[in-house]
């Protein structure tokens, strides 16, 4: 087979998976030596946190898998056209990508091959060769296996930026019906070990003048979850997000709308879940890490264990806690501000910083082309005091007027 032809098969394989950001890592750039960098802009096909648009190669070394996991495309059984890198072609093809300016870095994952040391073994080789023969310091981030050996997931955070495995859904009953080979367990052993291989070595960079600190995944680990895939509803799927943050110090938890796929078995749903489904569960994900947000304050503004899927979660919240509002812009604190519908973590800090200097007034909120509409009805200004929080038609007044429609991230080829 043709390398393009593999390449046509292997990156269309690898668009279900959703944790590809490329944020957080140390910075490192070519100009002592080597090749590639860390920073900068190109063709995009990820945003960073801080905004940025990083252009990964996200490609499969095979989708080939001994595993039958019901919900995924790539299964044993699936009728699919196959394909496989060699670790040659795949390093080559990372390497040309980048001099022609298409990529800054590469996410690789993959099916698994014979057997999970076999197919580890494959991925770390790749991140091992463009780091140790090609002096390449562009971001990589390995999909890592939780059946691997210690000793490779080591060396894999050795060569990697950020390392990941995927925990797949959020309840442990639906993964033994809907995917037997994979132990909940294992994932989570998997997932401990690196968080304390990512904690030693930051605690050894502190001490680094006294010795060489050793290099472990810089920007930590992250996973991803299928939603709709099963019966958990939204409360399970953040509780689960919670613990992960709380128990493995992830950087980020992925969340990922089930897709129907062909032959698909009588365990999985007929239909895909709406995909606005997947972006209040980011939404509510956001208030939890930055927020100050509990999941029962979470889930307090929506029904039976599922978000409102017409309106954010801190607006749902904001219009079941009336009484909460409306809040001072030039005297609350920055915990109260956090929760005003419209208002985003870094505003509220330049907030805090202008209102030292002068009064904050309508006309500054809308220079900083904030939401008015859905804003100022929670939001005490110098010249503003809303009146209209008993409103009954106050969802009305603030909800957004449109529908919602998720972007769609653009091919490679």
């Amino acid at each position: 087979m043709e390398l393009r032809q593999k390449l046509e098969i292997l990156a269309d394989a690898a668009k279900y998976d959703a944790s590809c950001a490329s944020s957080g890592t140390e910075k490192r750039d070519s100009r002592e030596g080597g090749l590639g960098s860390t920073e900068g802009m190109g063709i995009c096909h990820a945003y960073a946190p801080d905004g940025r648009c990083i252009s990964l190669l996200k490609v499969l070394l095979t989708n080939a898998c001994i595993y039958d996991c019901a919900y995924c495309i790539n299964r044993a059984t699936s009728n699919v056209p196959r394909a496989r890198f060699t670790v040659r072609e795949l390093v080559e093809l990372t390497l040309d990508f980048y001099r022609r300016n298409y990529i800054e870095g590469l996410f690789l994952s993959s099916g698994i091959i014979r057997s999970p040391d076999y197919t580890m073994e494959r991925l770390v080789d790749v991140a091992r060769i463009l780091r140790e023969e090609h002096g390449f310091r562009g971001y990589i981030h390995l999909k890592t296996i939780p059946d691997a050996s210690p000793e490779l997931l080591a060396e894999a955070g050795r060569h990697a930026d950020r390392l990941s495995i995927n925990i797949e859904l959020p309840q442990e009953g639906a993964l033994k019906a809907l995917a037997p080979e994979k132990d909940l367990s294992e994932i989570r052993r998997a997932m401990g070990q690196m968080r304390l291989r990512i904690e030693e070595a930051k605690e050894a960079r502190k001490t680094e003048r006294r010795a060489p600190a050793p290099r472990f995944a810089p920007a930590g680990q992250s996973t991803q979850m299928i939603i709709g895939a099963d019966a958990s509803d939204d409360r399970a799927v953040l509780g689960t997000t919670a613990n992960l943050y709380g128990s493995y110090g992830l950087k980020r938890v992925y969340f990922s709308a089930y897709s129907p796929i062909p032959d698909a078995s009588r365990l999985l749903p007929p239909a895909a879940p709406p995909l606005v489904r997947e972006h209040r569960l980011y939404q509510a994900d956001w208030l939890l890490r930055f927020y100050g947000f509990s999941l029962d304050e979470i889930m307090a503004g929506g029904e039976g264990g599922m978000l409102d899927l017409g309106i954010d979660p801190k607006l749902a919240w904001a219009l079941r806690h009336r009484g909460d509002f409306p809040v001072d812009v030039n005297r609350a604190p920055r915990e109260r501000l956090l929760r005003v519908p419209g208002l985003g973590a870094k505003t509220v800090d330049r907030l805090l910083a202008a209102r030292r200097h002068r009064s904050i007034r309508s006309e500054d909120l809308a220079r900083l082309r904030l939401p008015l509409g859905k804003l100022l009805p929670f939001l005490v200004t110098e010249d503003h005091r809303p009146r209209v929080t008993d409103r009954l038609d106050l969802r009305a007044l603030v909800a957004p007027r449109t529908g919602f429609a998720k972007p769609v991230q653009m091919a490679l080829l």
